[in-house]
């Protein structure tokens, strides 16, 4: 079974969706049966590569949300993440356009770290204040998770991987995201949001039980009607 997992490292349910998700999958049968694929989001892709003010600045000033509500929201955000174990600051949150970043877990996939790579950028942008948008940075998290430095800042001062994260963004538009995290199960199901961990447990099942259902295409058409077969009675 195959999950794909659209997100982007600057949305703090995406973090809280991978934690919640991992508990799920960790309770899960068949887990070792099941692949992971992270796939790339931008919220916002019209963020500039680095923004001179706070992560309330920003919302307030580039989304019109009022300081107080981004306040609560902050609030209520923080309290879910550390009902996962995620202990959030955003006020220590640089906020940087994350375009970068995708290009670089896409080089990280090429090395079998993406899943790696990911959970050190949403921890390093949620609860430790790091530059998502800094190629010195990433090239920290590339030896972190086994990838040679000076590869990563080569690759990162190119435009190696631009296509395959513009390709990862239109395909999210068209399975219908409309927002991150989304989960897709082998092309079949879709689940949006950070669902709780007894959702995401039940998906699993019911997209692992219609993955072992035969459909046999006998007897109602016309293609397959002359079949002969055996059965406990004896054969036709």
């Amino acid at each position: 079974m195959k999950i794909e997992i659209w997100s982007d490292i600057a949305c703090p349910w995406c973090f809280i969706g991978k934690r919640r998700f991992e508990t799920a999958l960790d309770g899960f049968a068949h887990k070792d049966d099941v692949e992971v694929e992270w796939r790339s989001y931008q919220l916002d892709p019209s963020l500039p590569d680095h923004y001179a003010g706070t992560e309330t600045e920003y919302l307030n000033q580039a989304k019109g949300m009022p300081a107080d509500q981004v306040r609560q929201m902050f609030d209520h955000v923080t309290a879910q993440a550390a009902g996962e174990g995620l202990n959030y600051d955003f006020d220590s949150i640089i906020v940087a356009n994350s375009f970068t970043a995708h290009r670089f877990l896409h080089l990280a996939k090429t090395h079998g770290a993406m899943n790696q790579a990911k959970e050190e950028l949403l921890s390093g942008h949620f609860e430790k204040g790091r530059d998502i948008g800094d190629v010195e940075y990433l090239a920290e998290v590339a030896r972190t998770v086994g990838i040679d430095a000076d590869e990563t800042r080569r690759v990162l001062s190119t435009d190696e991987f631009t296509a395959e994260v513009k390709s990862d963004i239109a395909e999210a538009r068209a399975l219908g995201a409309n927002g991150v995290p989304f989960f897709v199960i082998d092309r079949k199901y879709g689940i949006s949001g950070a669902q709780p961990p007894e959702a995401f447990a039940q998906a699993l099942e019911t997209a692992w039980g219609e993955s072992q259902k035969l459909t046999v295409l006998a007897g109602g058409d016309e293609a397959f009607r002359e079949g002969a077969a055996c059965g406990p009675e004896g054969c036709s």
